[in-house]
């Protein structure tokens, strides 16, 4: 490519996802790009230990030339030779999280020539990120649709702050990429709560799963405790995953020190009953990790809440790679449809 992406990193929400998506693109695209002002708005500015490992993994799969790849570095340069196909496994080392690595890579990865395994060690449930479990059970599903094949397995939960979790997620692209239309839920099929425990007492997630007995109006059934013994620390989380004909979202809530079981379910379930108020199938969470892959593939369209602000931000990323391919039309409800022209449509 002739042409060189200037990315200011404190534009718009000013976090890491600018970064991720930014070497999604150019892996795909064969797009350098030079960031400045990495996180500048940020507590701890400029590139932390997973972010640095998003950046050293995509540098592996496109065989790039990278300069800046120091911890609390504020400039990056990232020039890609290709998008290589392979087995890459990585360590963050801390409880960054494994979920958002991957996305550094997934998208790239969903189109190119040949099966990739990642094998990616850090935090698996942690706060400000996607747990493995949305990953699996919500953004893998679409992806399916849209034609690759994905398989994943956590081999080891960590939580933050001790991390030390596994995943394995393996890749097969198409060579026929389908665009998506997902503008409705469809009818609901299930619901399932689990309260995952890690070295606390068993009786948090019994109270956690009570709540959401209470509030949710699920029966026994849906109700389940995982108690994992494999983890270099203790922790919480509770997910609530809500399966559709069309689409399965997923909500979770992660325990800490002083916070009670009992805070940590309602958290959960209003995250889960705001979104099952409106008719919308995609959430806030998955609108975000659906914009990438649309625009490396087929393209599509989604119906969505209120676009945050993180969402947007994405938006203006795409856009400084592909030009002008993202349509938002507002909706009377509130929502949007945000429609993507995709590379391969």
């Amino acid at each position: 490519m002739d042409r060189n992406v200037i990315i200011d990193g404190s534009q718009g929400e000013g976090g890491g996802q600018i970064l991720r998506s930014a070497l999604a693109l150019s892996l795909a695209t064969g797009t350098p790009f030079r960031m400045e002002k990495i996180r500048a708005g940020r507590r701890k500015s400029g590139l932390l230990r997973q972010h640095l490992t998003c950046v050293r993994l995509a540098a592996r799969v496109g065989d790039a030339f990278a300069e800046g790849m120091d911890l609390g570095s504020k400039t990056l340069a990232f020039a890609p030779q290709a998008c290589r196909p392979g087995t890459y496994e990585v360590q963050v080392g801390t409880a960054g999280s494994t979920s958002l690595v991957a996305q550094s890579v997934l998208p790239a990865l969903l189109f190119a020539d040949g099966p990739t395994e990642l094998v990616i060690e850090g935090g698996t449930h942690a706060r400000s990120a996607p747990p493995y479990d949305f990953l699996e059970q919500a953004w893998a599903p679409v992806m399916r649709t849209l034609g690759a094949s994905i398989s994943m397995a956590i081999e080891r939960h960590g939580f933050f702050p001790a991390g030390g979790g596994r995943v394995r997620i393996r890749v097969e692209p198409t060579s026929s990429p389908r665009a998506l239309e997902l503008r409705e839920r469809g009818e609901r099929v299930g619901t399932h709560a689990k309260a995952i425990v890690a070295r606390i007492p068993g009786d948090v997630a019994e109270r956690e799963l009570a709540v959401v007995a209470k509030q949710m109006g699920w029966p026994s059934s849906s109700l389940h405790v995982d108690a994992v013994r494999d983890t270099a620390g203790p922790g919480n989380a509770l997910v609530l995953r809500i399966e559709h004909e069309h689409v399965t979202e997923v909500f979770t809530a992660f325990g800490s020190v002083g916070l009670p079981a009992e805070r940590v379910a309602k958290l959960a379930c209003a995250d889960a009953r705001s979104w099952l108020k409106g008719t919308a199938p995609v959430g806030t969470m998955l609108a975000d990790q659906l914009m990438v892959p649309l625009a490396l593939g087929a393209g599509g369209t989604y119906r969505t809440t209120a676009l945050s602000r993180h969402s947007r931000t994405n938006l203006e990323v795409l856009m400084m790679f592909l030009g002008d391919i993202c349509q938002v039309h507002p909706l009377e409800d509130g929502g949007v449809d945000v429609h993507i022209r995709g590379l391969l449509g």
